[in-house]
């Protein structure tokens, strides 16, 4: 349905209203968005570490003070047997396990630092990833047609979470074997290089044959994370939907389908148990054949003339260092490292980098010092054809809607409850995608604008406002960062939000969401949307909340911006202060000033008397609910 701009004192029937934009504010506000690919696992994980390199140094250091006792363990038992206790002088024996002791002592010493320096490292990669998956997640949701995604929170409180734990897990095991397998393969090699050989070639074999199985590994494992993600879907879409679901008679289908789901992921499970065998089999070649093969071996090492100390001390860097890093290794690369590669992987291709927005000003601003001689600029706001419908069955909410909003606008639209009047601001805003018709901001077609393109473009502001913990100047501030304190004072004052800003202690203080009215939080929200750099304004019944007096205060505010502003009305006051009103009355909206949709409309004049005669309800003074 086509509308035209009615006939005014100062212009004829059917002309544009025109309006000259004023340059557009500079700034853009902080967004999130998709790149064209995410980074690999490899890559993340040794930036990681790269990011963190004085916390990884401190790691290493402490892991080779932790290692002094694989390293001295050995020869310190050979000399105490060999030169004490076999030579009838238990004194000195006793004394070289006292060295072994204090070497005990220190190793475990180091081992407390090297949790904390662990600790340095492991907790802002989570911190990274957290911050990954959020943006992503609100990139999706907020994107055109977007809708919320239940994996993400599985993503958010599993995923991540998993990936901190085998990520640290990964870690100690790693530098654990490395320094603990060396550190005995030195001692080795002290005692007697024969001994060294007799024990690396069997735990080359079980490494071997560990790390040949890893890739089937891997797939298992991330068979098991799809089926979580999957059966997590499926119960989410399930249990959003049982009234529909019992309504309709589906209810053994999609238990069906449940079922199906976790059987699904009951067997990915199971499979991995069983490849716990193959980890068996490396450690015992690497492990426990060392052991065997030395104990076998001890008539002859004695004969060529290794002493007794020697062997057992040879006994004693496998049993007590050598087998349990490598036992450590296996399990963790097998589980935790499996883990960890598969899940970080898996939120890499679903939560890619984000998208940097490109600079410059907001489209549909007219630059200051524009050439007169250049093409007029594009409408704030254009909708062609528009139709929108819950359900490919459901009546149009909106049909065939055209409608043109140029710079400097400002539209008012009612409507009985339900008529479709936050559906049209989703629509104009990006949130919801119409099954017909385009809508165009400064120009830009909307379906095909990305979030950081809407963001610049325009600033929705719905009734439940989003106030976070952190001082005022940063709420207010969210959506345009770069702009100075003299600029959110005179934003404050326009509003009426300062009295709001003395209690709370000034921009500085520290505001707790809790702690506000639903008025206040609306107040917060508008002023941060007064102060953004986006030229068209969408308020969603944003000051519901607000007595009248503040309503108008801040609705006068936003009509002095410069800039384009429409307003989802609460009250009937709102309609007379825009400059027009567009009447949402099933799929045929009605489009004029308050005076002529009161002569023309019955249905408006209808709603006027309803909002009219409506028994007054207590209201909060200006900011409060």
């Amino acid at each position: 349905m086509s509308h035209r701009n009615p006939p005014t004192p100062d212009r004829p029937a059917g002309a544009a209203a025109t309006a000259t934009a004023p340059p557009g504010p500079t700034g853009s506000a902080p967004t999130s968005g998709r790149p064209a690919t995410g980074g690999g696992v490899r890559r993340v994980t040794w930036g990681a570490l790269r990011a963190r390199r004085s916390a990884v140094a401190r790691l290493v250091g402490w892991s080779v003070v932790e290692a002094l006792p694989a390293l001295l363990s050995g020869a310190l038992v050979a000399r105490a047997v060999d030169a004490g206790f076999l030579a009838g002088r238990p004194g000195v024996g006793l004394r070289w396990l006292g060295l072994l002791a204090v070497a005990v002592l220190v190793g475990a010493l180091a081992t407390g630092r090297t949790y904390r320096s662990l600790g340095a490292v492991v907790e802002p990669f989570r911190d990274d990833l957290a911050g990954r998956v959020v943006r992503a997640a609100l990139a999706d949701a907020t994107a055109t047609g977007g809708r919320a995604d239940s994996a993400s929170a599985a993503r958010l409180t599993h995923q991540v979470e998993l990936v901190r734990d085998t990520f640290a897990g990964l870690l100690m095991v790693t530098r654990g074997f490395l320094f603990a397998a060396g550190a005995a393969l030195l001692g080795l090699v002290a005692l007697d290089p024969v001994l060294a050989a007799m024990v690396a070639a069997p735990l080359v074999v079980g490494l071997a044959v560990f790390l040949a199985a890893l890739p089937a590994m891997a797939g298992q494992q991330r068979r098991y994370v799809r089926a979580g993600e999957e059966l997590g879907r499926a119960a989410a879409t399930a249990l959003a939907g049982h009234r529909d679901v019992r309504a309709c008679g589906a209810a053994e289908r999609v238990v069906a389908d449940v079922g199906r789901r976790v059987a699904e992921q009951a067997a990915a499970e199971r499979t991995l148990a069983r490849m716990a065998a193959v980890r068996s089999l490396s450690i015992g070649l690497g492990g426990w054949l060392p052991l065997a093969v030395l104990v076998l071996a001890a008539p002859w090492l004695v004969g060529r003339g290794l002493t007794a100390g020697a062997v057992l001390g040879a006994l004693i860097y496998v049993a007590t260092g050598l087998q349990p890093a490598l036992h450590a290794l296996v399990q963790g690369l097998g589980g935790g490292g499996l883990r960890y590669v598969v899940t970080l992987d898996r939120i890499l291709r679903t939560c890619p980098d984000d998208a940097q927005a490109p600079a410059g000003s907001p489209a549909g601003n007219v630059p200051a010092g524009r050439d007169a001689t250049a093409p007029p600029a594009p409408p704030a706001a254009s909708i062609h054809g528009l139709t929108f419908r819950y359900g490919a069955a459901a009546r149009p909410v909106l049909a065939e809607l055209t409608l043109t909003l140029d710079a400097g606008e400002h539209l008012v639209v009612v409507g009985a409850s339900g008529a479709g009047k936050s559906t049209l601001a989703a629509l104009l805003s990006g949130l919801l995608a119409p099954q017909a018709g385009a809508v165009f901001l400064g120009g830009v077609p909307v379906a095909a604008a990305a979030p950081p393109t809407l963001a610049r473009l325009r600033v929705l502001v719905p009734q439940e406002a989003y106030v976070f913990t952190g001082s005022v100047a940063d709420n207010l501030r969210y959506l345009h960062p770069e702009v100075d304190d003299a600029a959110v004072v005179a934003a404050v004052d326009a509003l009426g939000a300062a009295a709001l800003v003395a209690r709370l202690g000034g921009l500085g203080a520290t505001v707790t969401p809790q702690a506000l009215s639903a008025g206040e939080r609306q107040l917060v929200a508008a002023v941060r949307a007064y102060l953004s750099p986006a030229p068209l304004v969408i308020l969603d019944e944003a000051t519901c909340h607000l007595d009248p007096a503040a309503e108008a205060r801040v609705e006068e505010a936003f009509a002095r911006r410069p800039g384009t502003l429409v307003v989802i009305a609460h009250r009937i006051s709102s309609a007379v202060r825009a400059r027009r009103v567009l009447l949402v009355d099933g799929d045929r909206p009605v489009l004029g000033t308050h005076g002529e949709l009161l002569a023309g409309s019955a249905t408006y004049r209808e709603l006027v008397g309803h909002w009219d005669d409506r028994p007054a309800r207590p209201h909060a003074p200006a900011g409060r609910a």
